[in-house]
């Protein structure tokens, strides 16, 4: 499990070159046994050497960019490189033309030093939690791998691209956990920050009102450089918060209804682990916030601004969807403007009264999600159990999307266990608090 501190410190005490570094994640994309084929959409090997080359000798002259420099990174097929298409996962978008520029956290993130090696696999227009693609097939997560689980998405290769240590860390997004829900079923972090926090230019959207640009990584450590970096920061990590006296709401109601056995004995586990460190604990419930789920189960604003985005491209290139995806998308065309007028300021409502109860605690604690992953193979077809499944794997991560809060999954299972994530979630605009927070208990949430 290391860190990207750790890696920057082997990289300016010349124990490791980034030349070393990417070529160990070009072999690993590259092996015939693994999922590099099925987690990459785009292999950027000349570029990624050639950069990770212009590393080193910056880092021997004493001229880079910051201690990051040379350590790979992927990004998701949502984000704009310059002088190439964005497919978002899709063929829809193959007579796009190309992209003028880098998307904005590209940019920064390369002006950081990181070395891009590839876009990865994902969701087909990230419109999905369970993280299977119908055009470019679908990754597996990285646990019990003979029976191919689902790696969560939608930025299902980003996760295994960190899984599998094929990058040092990954960019996805989250609308409604898309960064968290792939974290927690291939054991690993995801962060998703308060909206505004990083630009969306250059990202193809799904839901203006909640798309959002997070990190996954290997640790909370990794994931606060990263969003400092994404943020126009200069990879800045927090000081651990003070776990005595620390105040958490466990979240109850619908978010631990319907929990996997395994689920259910990992979040008590950890929870009374953390009790016993003097972190203070009290149960909560959101009555506002399910109300508001409970309508939104109506008609989202998320499928109607998809749909809103969709309509011109689905006039020409509908047949290059996958038809899930574009049935989907499709059963939101009724979805009326008065319709998404009155889930607006129903939000806006849920979001101030939430916001009121939740006060007095540092930050509340829920299950990533209620489930472990399921077979790949058992949720390809368009059946009433695939998508009753998929709306599980996103019922408790879209809280944070729907309350525009910090959010952040942590592994939390037994040792060789099916991977589980807990999450903390903080108070819009806290982001950093909650990554300090999160710095502080991750060493009683993980147990690897």
């Amino acid at each position: 499990m290391i860190t990207l501190i750790d890696l920057a410190a082997k990289l300016e005490r010349r124990k490791l070159t980034s030349r070393q570094l990417v070529e160990h994640c070009l072999t690993n994309i590259d092996n015939s046994t693994g999922e590099g084929k099925r987690a990459f959409l785009a292999v950027y090997r000349e570029r990624a050497l050639a950069e990770a080359d212009a590393a080193d000798a910056a880092r021997k002259a004493g001229r880079h960019s910051s201690p990051f420099c040379g350590i790979p990174l992927s990004i998701k097929d949502l984000f704009d490189v310059a002088g190439e298409v964005t497919r978002a996962g899709s063929h829809a978008l193959d007579e796009s033309a190309p992209a003028g520029r880098d998307a904005a956290i590209v940019d920064r993130l390369r002006k950081a030093g990181f070395v891009i090696v590839g876009k990865t696999n994902m969701t087909e227009f990230a419109y999905s939690g369970l993280g299977i693609n119908a055009h470019y097939d679908t990754p597996a997560s990285p646990w019990d791998r003979s029976r191919r689980l689902i790696p969560g998405g939608s930025s299902s290769g980003a996760a295994v691209s960190v899984s599998d240590d094929m990058a040092a860390g990954a960019i996805g997004t989250d609308t409604g956990g898309s960064t968290r829900i792939p974290a927690a079923l291939c054991g690993i972090t995801g962060f998703k920050p308060t909206q505004s926090r990083i630009p969306l230019d250059g990202c193809t959207p799904l839901s203006s009102s909640l798309d959002s640009i997070g990190p996954l990584a290997n640790t909370v450590t990794c994931c606060a450089v990263l969003d400092s970096i994404m943020a126009g920061g200069s990879g800045e990590t927090e000081e651990a918060f003070p776990q005595v006296g620390l105040r958490l709401g466990v979240l109850e109601g619908f978010a631990t209804e319907d929990l996997d056995d395994e689920v259910a004995d990992a979040f008590r586990n950890t929870l009374n682990r953390l009790t016993k460190r003097g972190v203070m604990m009290k149960s909560i419930t959101l009555p506002e916030l399910e109300a508001y789920s409970a309508h939104v189960n109506r008609g989202s604003l998320i499928g109607g601004e998809a749909y809103a985005w969709h309509r011109p491209l689905l006039e020409t290139r509908r047949d290059f969807y996958d038809p899930w995806v574009r049935a989907r998308i499709e059963a939101c065309e009724t979805f009326s403007a008065a319709d998404y007028v009155d889930t607006v300021a129903r939000r806006a409502s849920c979001k101030a009264a939430t916001a009121q109860r939740t006060a007095a605690f540092d930050a509340l604690v829920l299950p990533t999600v209620p489930l472990l992953a399921r077979p790949i193979a058992d949720l390809t077809a368009d059946t009433d159990e695939t998508r009753r499944t998929n709306l599980m794997y996103l019922r408790n991560t879209s809280i944070a999307n729907t309350l525009d809060a910090p959010a952040i999954s942590i592994p939390c299972q037994q040792t060789d266990c099916a991977p589980v994530g807990l999450m903390l979630m903080g108070h819009h605009g806290r982001d950093r608090q909650l990554l300090s927070i999160a710095q502080s208990l991750e060493g009683i949430i993980r147990l690897d």
